[in-house]
């Protein structure tokens, strides 16, 4: 056993749930053999606590490192305030100077406020919403953080989030006062929508909608929201923590023609630092004033200082094309090494944050896939996350190693679990033993 796992099993002593982001457990991953740990990363290579060294060609972060690991533009930057003092009695300045960077980038907007991750990001633009409106209840698709405003769906059925994300997610420890507070519908589902909108229309106090999920929606459902958001004078808050900074350098949103009221981003923004922002228009956005959300670390420095960094560094070097092309690449590779291999699988999502999913075994083939690319030097899972850092030379090494994992794969079809060295991989939350 590596000295990764033998840190992990301690850390489940000692941390509920064994780590701080369920994306990052283990069991999610390669039960009992992911490396868990690392050591030290430098673009997209990452070594861990026994100096093996491998190619991150997996999530790159959980999606927060789009330029790479330890990129020497951003670390630069970084250092340089550190030195000057992260934390004062007084304000950083380059929270003005990005609230007006990202208000450029976004003309519809006219205020920004802060946070640093994309949870409390998501938080802070339904409590402006409510502040704004007056009135409680959200209607919702998609996955938007581990908060109480989210969760509390699951009070009335304990499995109304199960299709948006992640299922199984408990609101254990969620007020049963909250009950009836939000209310999920399916991307793409405008019959759904309207449904809910015709049964709380009066009671809505926004609506909050991922930007992007896996499949293309159909051309009047982002008009049938904006129409009925702006009839009932709500604001559409839209979730760009996964998807902004990946199409273009700012909201994907702006690419896809989606017109928000309030729009969140975090991860993409700032390199791996912690970083999140809340812009808006600003008959929304002032109610920020009149409810109260404060926060000391939302003042330190490095935050706005890496997202300032990293944007100017994407509109220089485009990164986002780079990104694109990489995806691109690799979704191509995948579905012509499963037609090599007579593999049934599927293939889709946005080119940078690309993913497949076997038809058949799903969890069985996916974690033989993670345990067999990992013997050949590759985080990988069958999600893509691109950054900077791939260049051509890792995306082909890495479509080789697939090659030859899908043959394995493809040779093993009588009885795959016969090849597993540890657990089937999870999915969901789970409570760990």
């Amino acid at each position: 056993m590596g000295k990764g796992q033998t840190l992990y099993k301690e850390a489940k002593r000692l941390i509920p749930g064994g780590t701080q982001l369920l994306s990052k457990r283990p069991e999610q991953l390669l039960p009992e053999l992911w490396p868990a740990y690392y050591d030290r990363a430098k673009g997209c290579e990452i070594w861990d606590l026994d100096g093996n060294r491998y190619i991150d060609m997996s999530y790159m972060g959980i999606g927060a490192n789009t330029l790479g690991y330890a990129d020497e533009d951003v670390d630069k930057a970084v250092i340089e305030c550190i030195q000057k003092g992260n934390m004062t009695t007084l304000n950083c300045p380059e929270e003005v100077e990005l609230a007006k960077k990202l208000i450029e980038l976004h003309p519809w907007a006219e205020m920004v406020r802060y946070a640093r991750g994309g949870g409390d990001g998501m938080s802070v633009a339904v409590r402006i919403a409510r502040a704004a409106t007056g009135k409680d209840v959200i209607l919702f698709s998609g996955y938007h953080g581990w908060h109480d405003w989210y969760l509390s769906a699951n009070l009335a059925d304990d499995k109304a989030l199960d299709g948006q994300l992640l299922p199984g997610l408990n609101p254990l420890g969620v007020a049963r006062g909250m009950k009836g507070t939000s209310y999920p519908f399916y991307y793409d589902n405008k019959g759904q929508f309207l449904e809910l909108v015709h049964k709380y229309g009066d009671k809505l106090g926004g609506v909050v909608l991922e930007a992007v999920r896996n499949l293309e929606p159909e051309p009047d459902f982002f008009e049938v929201i904006e129409y009925e958001t702006q009839r009932l004078g709500i604001p559409l808050i839209v979730d760009e923590v996964s998807s902004g900074f990946r199409l273009n350098t700012g909201g994907a949103h702006l690419v896809i023609g989606l017109h928000p009221d309030i729009a969140v981003f975090a991860k993409g923004m700032s390199n791996g630092y912690a970083m999140s922002a809340i812009i808006g228009k600003k008959k929304y956005m002032d109610a920020a004033q009149d409810t109260f959300i404060s926060s000391t670390y939302w003042t330190e420095r490095i935050g706005p200082v890496a997202a300032l960094a990293t944007i100017n560094k994407m509109l220089r070097c485009k990164v986002q094309d780079h990104m694109i092309e990489c995806g691109k690449t690799i979704q191509h590779g995948w579905k012509n090494l499963a037609i090599k291999h007579n593999l049934d699988i599927h293939v889709g999502s946005l080119y940078p944050l690309s993913h497949f999913d076997f038809k058949d075994n799903s969890l069985v083939y996916k974690t033989l896939f993670t345990q067999e690319m990992l013997k050949r030097g590759f985080l990988a899972t069958n999600s893509y996350y691109a950054c900077y850092a791939h260049k051509d030379e890792h995306i082909v090494v890495y479509l080789k190693a697939c090659d030859e994992v899908f043959a394995f794969l493809a040779s093993i079809k009588d009885a795959p679990e016969r090849y597993l060295e540890g657990p089937v991989c999870q999915s969901g939350f789970k409570r760990l033993s």
